[in-house]
């Protein structure tokens, strides 16, 4: 029997923290036939043993091994196309660090299992979960002006741009060309604007959010370069022009 649903979890440099993640994910999630795919992306320290090994303890996780660093959105695409091939309905993204609640993913599940969404945010911001999850008043300033240029640009209204719990749907993974988009950290941004650009408007839904010792891998301002990157290319209509002509090949070659 297929899998209904799905977390997919990139993982690197997650060896110290992963178990703890793994664990806070919710007994109901497994009782209602979910499935944990985890991305292990070349990490350099153990978290491909650790993977292997919280896997060999529960048989509703799955671990693929990168051989290459794909960088944060490869391993997003590799978790995807996997629950894809096992036919899951909805896909729910968790980090590996914790800094997104596990203990949530069933509440924000919800919406994509009932139809009530195709694209949905763990926001942050709404609710006011960033400040006192303890968000460097740095990154909160930067995140605000960020999403503010992305909503005007994209024509959008979201709290924020940049969390990273986001969920997605069969419906909506198998009408946006997700697989072209970039690998890094703005993979879930071009999400965002690929369902909006496609019909599918992002649903916000308020999480708590806890900023601990954990290293990031993002350096913030490569990442604020690269968001502008992406606002000249909704500019120059590539996005609009990637995703017709992925309609247009999938009209010309039905599954």
């Amino acid at each position: 029997m297929a899998p209904d649903f799905c977390i997919v979890m990139p993982a690197y440099r997650a060896a110290e923290i992963l178990g703890a993640t793994v664990a806070r994910i919710p007994e109901t999630f497994y009782k209602r036939g979910g499935i944990v795919v985890i991305v292990d992306d070349a990490s350099p320290d153990e978290t491909g043993k650790v993977s292997k090994e919280l896997a060999s303890e529960n048989s509703a996780i799955r671990v693929i091994h990168h051989p290459k660093n794909r960088g944060y959105g490869g391993a997003q695409k590799t978790g995807l196309e996997e629950g894809l091939r096992l036919g899951c309905r909805g896909f729910a993204v968790v980090h590996a660090d914790g800094q997104y609640a596990p203990e949530r993913v069933m509440d924000l599940l919800e919406p994509i299992l009932s139809g009530e969404a195709d694209l949905v945010q763990g926001s942050r911001f709404l609710g006011g979960g960033a400040r006192a999850g303890g968000m460097p008043l740095t990154r909160y300033i930067a995140n605000r002006a960020l999403t503010a240029l992305e909503n005007f640009a994209f024509g959008t209204s979201l709290a924020e741009f940049h969390s990273g719990y986001m969920l997605y749907s069969r419906k909506l993974l198998e009408t946006i060309p997700f697989q072209s988009l970039q690998e890094n950290f703005n993979f879930d941004a071009e999400m965002i604007l690929l369902g909006h650009l496609a019909g599918f408007p992002c649903h916000e839904v308020p999480i708590p959010t806890h900023y601990g010792e954990e290293t990031s891998s993002l350096d913030p301002i490569p990442y604020g370069i690269e968001v502008l990157k992406v606002i000249g290319r909704h500019w120059m209509g590539r996005y609009a022009l990637l995703l017709n002509e992925y309609s247009d090949s999938r009209k010309d070659n039905p599954v």
